[in-house]
């Protein structure tokens, strides 16, 4: 059916009788051999144009088609970018490289000072992270989301107290039989040190004075200071910690809704889907199996320590246990640790040290051998990169950044898998 409207350009307002004509353009559209129709001074010389263009092409065909193809050859014009390619001088390139290096060493301060709130904060979203795949399953249980994060986190809460708890009294121990380990270190050492000239060490070098009162009550007075000053920001970061993780678990559905609509175009949502699954599944897969085989190697552990005549074999391997999640510098104190207590334990020396051969030799094998069967290539990260993540954050964080060394490494590697899949990054975990 006919359009009927006004004819844009020089009759607009005028009246005229029912003409059809082009109700968006400003000018009449070109007939299909390209040539420019003229502007039409009133409504009977429109009606003129478009009726020899009707008999030229078709009643009604020959208009309509060039209407919607001079406006679709409109519209296509004005969506088309337009890139201008500006070749940038070495100036420009040193001005973006110095803007950046500016903003890096910026964010590494502010990471840096404001540890004690990201720290707890940070560590309690890469635990909902790891806890992620348990809270779907409770979630297509029926149970609702805050109620899924109450508890999860106090399964987690309830699994931290169990390990204080198991570790309270072996520690206890430990601690009052201090002072006659660190005696036998001493007479054990004493030889050995006294043949090194220079240091100038004697048995007088580690004899202290008559222990009074008054040096008692001065050094209880230090020890509260330290106990003040350490212990309280560590329940109020702990706090922090349990509240971040419960309301990042009750609203991680919503937050993830939020990232992936906060981009506007199909491809990018899709990405952002594909990366924020992709760190899900890695962080899940890899603690689960890494819990697994760890805890495999700390009741190997045990019973290297209860063979070995170590005392306390079960602390023995939970020490192996946890020391494993982090990559190096866990298993080398794990080590050092060893080889002292049987140095302390034994007098022979290839019997006091064969603990630690024996621990050191089962977890490579652990690591080189079954790690990569079982995690497969799809998540290795490169060794010396994780060891640069494990000083970088210990540095940053202390103990709680090495432990978070491994995960943060693996969700950078992941979205740089998933936003640059043409350089095929293969990221290697060592335990």
């Amino acid at each position: 059916m006919p359009v009927l409207g006004r004819i844009p350009g020089p009759c607009r307002g005028r009246a005229h009788g029912p003409v059809r004509a082009p109700r968006t353009l400003r000018e009449p559209p070109p007939f299909l051999d390209g040539t420019q129709r003229p502007v039409p001074r009133c409504g009977a010389d429109a009606s003129g144009i478009y009726e020899m263009n009707d008999r030229a092409h078709g009643p009604g065909n020959g208009r309509e088609a060039m209407e919607n193809a001079a406006w679709a050859a409109e519209r296509a014009r004005r969506k088309t970018p337009h890139r201008v390619k500006v070749r940038k001088t070495a100036l420009d390139l040193a001005l973006i490289w110095a803007v950046l290096g500016i903003f890096a060493i910026m964010a590494t301060a502010v990471v840096y000072l404001a540890s004690s709130v990201l720290m707890p904060i940070t560590l309690a979203i890469v635990v909902g992270l790891i806890l992620g795949v348990a809270a779907d399953r409770l979630g297509k249980l029926g149970i609702p989301p805050m109620a899924t994060a109450v508890i999860l986190t106090s399964l987690f809460a309830f699994l931290l107290f169990f390990i204080i708890n198991t570790l309270a009294t072996p520690m206890a121990e430990l601690a009052a039989e201090a002072p006659a380990m660190l005696e036998r270190t001493i007479e054990r050492m004493l030889p050995y040190l006294e043949r090194v000239k220079w240091l100038n060490v004697t048995a007088a070098t580690f004899r202290s004075g008559p222990l009074t009162p008054e040096a008692l009550i001065e050094n209880m007075g230090a020890v509260l200071s330290t106990l003040a000053t350490r212990v309280t920001p560590a329940l109020v970061q702990a706090l922090i910690f349990f509240g971040a993780l419960v309301f990042f678990l009750g609203s991680r559905l919503a937050l993830r809704r939020a990232l992936i609509i906060a981009f506007n175009d199909r491809a990018r949502r899709l990405s952002a889907i594909r990366i924020l699954n992709s760190i899900e599944q890695a962080l899940g897969f890899y603690f689960a199996t890494a819990t697994l085989l760890y805890a495999a190697a700390g009741v190997v552990m045990t019973v290297i320590a209860w063979a070995g005549g170590l005392p306390m074999p079960g602390l023995w391997g939970l020490f192996a246990f946890l020391s494993s999640f982090v990559p190096y510098l866990g298993i080398a104190l794990m080590t050092l640790s060893l080889a002292i207590s049987g140095l302390l334990t034994h007098d022979g020396l290839l019997v006091a040290l064969a603990p630690a051969f024996a621990f050191f030799t089962v977890h490579a094998i652990m690591e080189n051998l079954v790690t990569p069967a079982v995690m497969g290539r799809r998540l290795e990260i490169n060794p010396f990169m994780v060891f640069v993540a494990i000083i970088f954050w210990t540095w940053m964080w202390g103990a709680v950044g090495a432990v978070l060394a491994v995960p943060l490494s693996l969700i950078a590697m992941t979205i740089a898998n998933e936003m640059l899949p043409q350089s095929r990054i293969q990221p290697k975990l060592p335990g």
